[in-house]
């Protein structure tokens, strides 16, 4: 499994029509490292007409059905949540 690891960065702020509750309004998100699954193990054969081609299974299949290698797994490593104040 493909694995990438992100940061994310999470900016609040209050304004008029919320006064009394901070609410995000930009998120960031910054791939800080990936860690390569490897090659397809389950490539998957299509056809179209007399063409033949072999594509890794993560192209082809829905994601439940892919191989350990193709499937993606995304994990937070650090959450920051700032205030900003107006005026």
């Amino acid at each position: 499994m493909t694995i990438h690891v992100v940061d994310i960065e999470q900016v609040t702020h209050t304004c008029p029509a919320w006064p009394n509750e901070p609410h995000v309004y930009d998120t960031r998100r910054t791939v800080i490292d990936v860690i390569p699954g490897g090659p397809c193990r389950t490539p998957v054969t299509v056809r179209c007409g007399d063409t033949t081609a072999t594509i890794a299974c993560h192209r082809h299949v829905p994601a439940a059905r892919q191989c350990g290698a193709c499937r993606i797994i995304v994990t937070q490593h650090t959450i920051t949540t700032r205030h900003e104040v107006a005026g």
